[in-house]
Order: structure tokens, then sequence, then C-alpha cells
């Protein structure tokens, strides 16, 4: 519901903004971080006193009034910085969960890639199958049209010459066949 105001009151606000127009700037520049803060500040509180014009005092202490109000939409403003703020924070979070850092996961490709290329174009394509496209040697030696014993004796050979390429490009021990991997207590007895 629009609030409209009669001439007398109309002329009792400009007089009320007009009186307490720097004191209020002054009093939010002091508490915000930039004039255009402040401003905002300013206005929202000659906002509220549009609204509740029949509030305000007219014993002579409409300033602290008006402090009031701006100490109010200042801490608004600040809860709502906060807010912003902490959302902020966990958006970035869940961006850098969401997008990783792909630095190593470029330089470890390159080096991929570069060993790949000093291949053979038949060890090559049998570890891209393999690997990329992860077929079992079985399924491999379908799309190569040979035995199914050949395919494992060329993977074998192929990831050997990768790995003797790849040297210590890795720091870390690199792929560990499921076979290599400890055996459970239950096993080794």
């Amino acid at each position: 519901m629009p609030l409209r105001l009669v001439p007398a009151d109309e002329a009792r606000f400009r007089e009320l903004f007009e009186s307490h127009f720097r004191e209020l700037l002054g009093y939010a520049l002091r508490r915000s971080g930039s004039p255009d803060d402040a401003a905002d500040v300013v206005a929202e509180t000659m906002l509220v006193a549009w609204r509740r014009f029949d509030d305000v005092p007219q014993d002579g202490t409409a300033r602290l009034w008006l402090y009031g109000v701006a100490r109010r939409v200042l801490a608004n403003s600040r809860r709502g910085e906060l807010r912003r703020h902490r959302l902020g924070e966990r958006l970035r979070l869940r961006l850098q969960e969401a997008t990783p850092d792909l630095t190593d996961l470029v330089d470890s490709r390159t080096a991929v890639r570069q060993a790949m290329e000093q291949l053979s174009p038949t060890d090559r394509e049998l570890i891209m199958l393999t690997t990329w496209e992860d077929l079992d040697p079985k399924e491999a030696a379908v799309v190569l049209g040979v035995p199914a014993r050949v395919v494992r004796a060329r993977l074998h050979r192929a990831r050997s010459r990768l790995k003797k390429l790849l040297g210590d490009a890795f720091e870390d021990r690199g792929h560990v066949r499921d076979d290599q991997l400890a055996r459970p207590a239950q096993e080794e007895r």
C-alpha cells in the first residue's frame, strides 16, 4: 500500500531530510566501508523514515531516531554481507571440488602421450584398446582379428615398452596390477 503524504507532512519530511542528511551521512560514513555503502545506508534510513513517518519523533529527538534506524540498517547490511561471503566461500569450495586442478593431469597426459607416440602403431592401438576403451584382451583380440593369446603376449610387451619409455615420469609407482596387491592375511597362510 503506497504511503501518501499530505503536503504538510511532505514539507515536514523535507525539513527532516535537509536537517539531518549531513549528520546521518557522517554517521554512516564512519561506520561503513565506502561512501557508496554510506549513501545506501542513508537512503534506506530515509526510506524507513518515509514509510514510518508517524513514528518519527517531533520532540527534537528525530536525529537520534534516525541514528537508531541507520544502526539497524548497517547491522542488516553487515549480516547480508556476511551471508554473501559465506555463500561465496561455499560456492568456491564446491567449484573446487567439481573442477579439480588439472595441472598435474595435463603434465601426466603429456608424458603419456609422448611415450605413446614412440610406441609402434600396433602396440599403441593395443594399449589404447585395453586402457582407454577398457576392453579385455579377449575383446581386443576380436577387434584386432588375432587370437587372444597373441594379444596377451603383445600387451605384456607393449606395457613393458611403455613403462620403459615413461621411465620415472611419475613419482609414484604407477599402476599396480590386481595380482600384485597385498593379499589378505587369510590367503597368506
